[in-house]
């Protein structure tokens, strides 16, 4: 079944799972980061798994499902072009912050910018020595963009993630929004999770904000919990909270509260923050955030 809600409210979804005896929940991020801001309360009796899909889940969240539940998310990895690529399949030990290993069908691997593979970069699925069946044929009306996505005898996902001994990839960002300040590489995804540690903190989306020194550093656009005030005082504290668990060059030196954009499907579209940041550049002093020198 599909819910059809035109405003998603958790605690009715979750009333629905519990009436009409769903026994597996299949989820977007967003949707998962908002059941949790409210007590779960019991576990429905009919329901034997939770999936997640659509884009990386946090960590966080999946383990206070967990907490809740006793039930673990799993979390998985596909995109417009494919089916699922890689997944925490049923049996499989779920490893919080890790998508899974390849699902049959695909030899996904973890290539660097010269197309070699390595332990960290961007997920690639292997060409040979046949195209997988879940692989689209190209992009209409483009061959252009398919070539470039396939060459060398991988097709290219855009996304990156490293890949540990037992095969676990754990995802990193799109490598449009990866980005470099003071010449170190940020992951949003990594700075993201550790936000949504923070009590006060819903959701959160991490992106390069020009600065004349550090040429980018890391902006957080954060949507507060209800009923939490967007102040300065709530900025500093999640300040003080990120900078006790996170690396000097990884801190967070920006936060503005705003609802994020996003696709319909519920993914965050950071491309708009990081043109909004830009624009707001480009006009010379037009940003209202809280800063943390």
């Amino acid at each position: 079944m599909a819910l059809d809600h035109r405003r998603f409210v958790p605690s009715r979804a979750i009333a629905v799972v519990r009436d009409a005896g769903v026994n597996t929940l299949c989820a977007p991020p967003t949707v998962w980061r908002l059941a949790v801001l409210d007590p779960l309360g019991e576990r429905p009796k009919a329901l034997r798994e939770a999936v997640s899909a659509g884009e990386p889940l946090n960590p966080e969240v999946i383990e206070k499902v967990s907490s809740a539940w006793g039930i673990t998310i799993r979390d998985g990895y596909g995109q417009t072009e494919t089916t699922a690529q890689i997944g925490n399949t049923p049996g499989q030990t779920v490893m919080p912050g890790s998508m899974g290993k390849p699902l049959p069908g695909y030899r996904a691997v973890v290539v660097s910018a010269d197309g070699e593979e390595s332990e960290e970069g961007e997920i690639a699925l292997s060409l040979a020595p046949e195209r997988p069946a879940g692989l689209m044929f190209g992009y209409l009306d483009d061959p252009e963009r398919t070539a470039k996505a396939t060459e060398k005898g991988f097709y290219r996902t855009g996304d990156e993630a490293r890949c540990d001994a037992s095969g676990r990839f754990f995802y990193i960002a799109r490598t449009d929004d990866v980005f470099k300040s003071s010449d170190y590489r940020i992951s949003p995804f990594e700075l993201e999770s550790a936000l949504l540690e923070h009590s006060c903190v819903a959701e959160a989306a991490v992106v390069a904000s020009p600065d004349p020194v550090r040429l980018a550093v890391p902006k957080a656009f954060v949507v507060l919990k209800p009923g939490i005030p967007a102040t300065k005082e709530t900025a500093d504290s999640i300040f003080a909270f990120l900078n006790q668990r996170l690396a000097p060059y990884k801190r967070i030196r920006r936060i503005e509260f705003a609802e994020l954009p996003k696709t319909i499907s519920g993914k965050i579209r950071r491309v708009e923050l990081r043109r909004l940041e830009e624009q707001r550049t480009k006009q010379a002093g037009e940003v209202n955030d809280f800063q943390n020198m």
